[in-house]
């Protein structure tokens, strides 16, 4: 008898026409990933009925669930498809490689997917459909793997003993790496940052209409929100004195491995808290300032997210 292992696990992925619908086989990519939590769950409810004695009654099913996390990998193609998921279509330049996708934040409708989580040991496939991106976070420091948070919210799942995704469409991985990241501030790069975190955050919410099959109607997104810390070796007062104006700075995360290869995420409009600087010993003094991002004036967004890389589009492979 086989048991299921994560190392034999797949997850195909590709964008509905419909929502709730999947699109046909041989129209999703294969998509690495580290751990995933997506999928249905529905819990039981205690019978709450008396009069038949100390042993309780059956219990009585409860609204279905569906929804998870997904950890992949900050790369240069397959990020796109998730940052497409979370922002919408990105606008393209380029008539060839290298292209440059630019995504931003504030889009009022967000494209939803299709995700079969597949053991083929089993075998057991689990089709999630109408899966919609809620949020992304990510930590940037100065050594180890560099990998995202993607939440999702799915309306339901089906499950199968075989594959409904067909051939999937595999893409060649090039991971950005802790060495290939850098944080500015108006242009400039930021001295004595220790690790920076980032969160963005579609906040997803869901249409529990009653259904007879106990899925939602959708998931609508809602005021965004992006914000994230940095923490700093106290070194000079830059920081400390924008948090105590009040006025806005300019934030950017990049990974860059070269020109045609690169990640950058620019947070146009950044206000700082005035943060304590706690000295807990004789060592280095370090600051963390939780910042939050809000609609920039002059750019009319909140931020924008550009990957350039080799791929003229992220639609659904054919």
């Amino acid at each position: 008898m086989t048991r299921a292992q994560g190392a034999r696990a797949q997850m195909a992925l590709g964008f509905e026409s419909v929502y709730g619908t999947a699109p046909a086989a041989n129209s999703f990519w294969k998509m690495p990933f580290a751990s995933t939590t997506l999928g249905s769950e529905q819990p039981l409810l205690n019978n709450e009925l008396l009069g038949y004695g100390r042993d309780p009654l059956a219990p009585v099913k409860d609204a279905i669930t569906a929804d998870g996390d997904v950890v992949v990998p900050i790369d240069a193609r397959f990020l796109g498809i998730w940052l497409k998921a979370l922002f919408g279509a990105p606008t393209t330049t380029g008539g060839s490689a290298p292209y440059s996708h630019e995504f931003v934040s504030g889009a009022w409708s967000l494209p939803s997917m299709a995700v079969e989580v597949g053991n083929p040991d089993v075998p057991s496939y689990r089709m999630l459909t109408g899966v919609v991106a809620n949020s992304i976070n990510w930590t940037m420091q100065r050594s180890g793997l560099v990998t995202a948070t993607i939440n999702c919210v799915a309306q339901g799942e089906s499950k199968a003993t075989s594959s409904a995704a067909g051939t999937l469409e595999e893409l060649a991985l090039t991971r950005f790496g802790s060495f290939n990241g850098s944080i500015s501030r108006e242009g400039s790069l930021l001295a004595n940052v220790v690790s920076g975190q980032i969160t963005y955050s579609n906040n997803l919410d869901r249409v529990e209409t009653i259904r007879s099959d106990g899925k939602i109607a959708g998931a609508d997104p809602s005021i965004a929100a992006l914000s994230g810390e940095i923490v700093v070796r106290f070194a000079d007062t830059t920081l400390l004195d924008q948090a105590v104006s009040g006025a806005p700075c300019e934030l950017v995360f990049d990974y860059e491995i070269d020109a045609s290869t690169k990640f950058t995420l620019t947070v146009h409009s950044v206000y700082l808290p005035a943060p304590r600087l706690p000295i807990t010993g004789p060592g280095g003094m370090q600051a963390t300032f939780a910042w939050q991002a809000a609609l920039d004036d002059v750019e009319g967004v909140m931020c924008t997210a550009t990957l350039v890389n080799d791929m003229a589009n992220f639609d659904n492979p054919s």
